[in-house]
């Protein structure tokens, strides 16, 4: 009978259905991966959902038993999820880090490489984790190919 908010958009609803589902919170249908719909959810365990434009769901906390949050509105919010989560996504292999993606051709332009270097820098690092407390996971990594 508990309620919870999800984020009412087909990219943020699935990612929040794969949250729930991974802390056996939800069962969804075998494969369906991040498409999740609620119509994918095969055994609820007797929670109701309420969908909601993703910005507003931090405001619908008042008003639900639970929300799934994405980190940015969460921020906003003035919420910190590395302390105020009952759960978080894993930052192991999460496809949701940002990436610097740059226009074919552009990849070996000098202020491309220069940004990329600072992008990955250990003080930019060190701003992340000092400004986020942990609720931004840095994820540096080699340039693609």
């Amino acid at each position: 009978g508990q309620t919870i908010a999800v984020p009412n958009d087909p990219t943020n609803e699935g990612r929040a259905l794969q949250l729930l589902a991974a802390n056996n919170l939800i069962t969804l249908k075998e494969g369906v991966g991040t498409a999740a719909k609620l119509s994918d959810i095969t055994d609820k365990k007797g929670l109701e959902f309420k969908e909601l434009e993703a910005a507003t769901v931090p405001r619908a906390l008042n008003d639900v038993d639970a929300a799934v949050i994405n980190g940015n509105y969460a921020i906003e919010a003035k919420l910190v999820p590395a302390k105020d989560a009952l759960v978080l996504e894993k930052a192991e292999g999460n496809p949701y880090a940002n990436i610097l993606a740059v226009k074919k051709g552009n990849e070996n332009d000098p202020r491309i490489q220069k940004l990329a270097k600072l992008l990955n820098s250990p003080e930019v690092k060190k701003f992340i984790d000092d400004k986020y407390e942990g609720s931004v996971i840095p994820a540096f990594g080699k340039p693609a190919a």
